[in-house]
């Protein structure tokens, strides 16, 4: 900030934000959000922001394209400069062409000509008119005190501000002088100091507070994930997880299979050995342990312990069935004897 030959360190701070209550556009059935699509209205086709340039239209209707180096030769300003030009009576700058607001913070080494000019615009009731580059566009300004602290305010340009014209207005109306006398009543009766926080936005309170007891109330609407590029992108990832999962829950049930069927075999064996006179109960018990020390010795060292308990238990079911057919047949033997 440049104050004659003094020049002040700030930063700036937006010094107001906006609570206006915001609602989505969105579909009724699902709750999916609309999006709007990039159509060109005289071929139909859906444009690529890569493909989309600027354009300026003329009065006439005819357009103008612009490309970044017909942009890049216009007058720009990168200056941080906030250049003071004049200080004016406060009462000449319209409200009306206040625009955005900033704090200005000012750094340490300039807090003392930070307080000068502060204490100075209060002690003068003007403002500092000054330029500003804000977004590489030169623009006016003013600085202003606000509870201690200087506020910078962009104005807009003097065109920017429409001219009222009204035609029931223009007549040369004016009230009666007992209309008037009526109407200073009123105002008397009404007068009072502003206190800003005496006023609230029960508009977005209300919302708050229905959205809130929906949502409480269990009325929601579960929406679905969109389909986009970074859904895509999710779902893919998900698919290969899910690849992965498969691939090994399949090898592992393929271990666990070829080791049931070799304890299977182990067994099998035995049983006919049964079948050819030996004892049943010694041959049954015999099997297990075989099944048991097959299937242990046909799995690798380095398989991992999900593996191993998957084969045990299938050897284990196997021996099971083998130990019930050896019962079963050795019945069978006694009974035909």
């Amino acid at each position: 900030m440049s104050f004659g030959l003094v020049n002040v360190p700030v930063r700036l701070f937006s010094a107001t934000e906006n609570h206006d209550v915001q609602f989505r556009q969105v579909h009724e059935k699902d709750g999916g959000r609309i999006k709007y699509q990039r159509i060109c209205s005289i071929d139909g086709e859906e444009v690529p922001y890569s493909d989309i340039a600027k354009g300026y239209e003329a009065a006439d209707g005819q357009m103008v394209i612009l490309s970044d180096e017909d942009l890049g030769s216009l007058p720009t300003r990168t200056t941080k400069e906030i250049s003071i030009e004049k200080f004016v009576p406060s009462e000449q700058i319209d409200p009306l062409l206040f625009d955005k607001s900033y704090y200005l913070e000012p750094d340490k080494t300039g807090l003392k000509p930070y307080v000068l000019l502060r204490d100075a615009l209060e002690k003068a009731d003007r403002m500092a008119l000054v330029t500003v580059s804000v977004r590489s566009r030169m623009t006016l300004a003013v600085l202003r005190v606000r509870e201690g602290v200087i506020v910078l305010q962009t104005l807009l340009w003097a065109d920017e501000v429409r001219k009222p014209e009204f035609e029931s207005l223009s007549e040369e109306t004016h009230a009666t002088q007992k209309e008037l006398a009526m109407a200073s009543s009123l105002v008397d009766s009404l007068s009072g100091d502003y206190e800003p926080d005496e006023f609230e936005d029960d508009y977005a309170e209300a919302v708050a507070k229905l959205v809130e007891t929906k949502i409480e109330g269990g009325d929601i609407t579960e929406t679905p994930e969109a389909k986009g590029e970074e859904s895509e992108v999710v779902d893919l990832l998900a698919a290969l997880q899910r690849s992965v999962d498969k691939a090994k829950a399949a090898k592992a049930g393929g271990a666990s299979s070829s080791g049931a069927s070799e304890a299977a075999q182990a067994a099998g064996g035995s049983d006919s050995g049964s079948d050819g006179g030996s004892d049943g109960g010694a041959s049954d018990e015999s099997d297990a342990g075989k099944a048991r020390k097959t299937a242990a010795r046909k799995a690798p060292a380095k398989k991992s312990a999900t593996k191993k308990a998957a084969t045990k238990t299938a050897a284990k079911t196997t021996a099971k069935t083998a130990a019930k057919k050896s019962t079963t047949k050795k019945a069978a033997t006694k009974k035909a004897s």
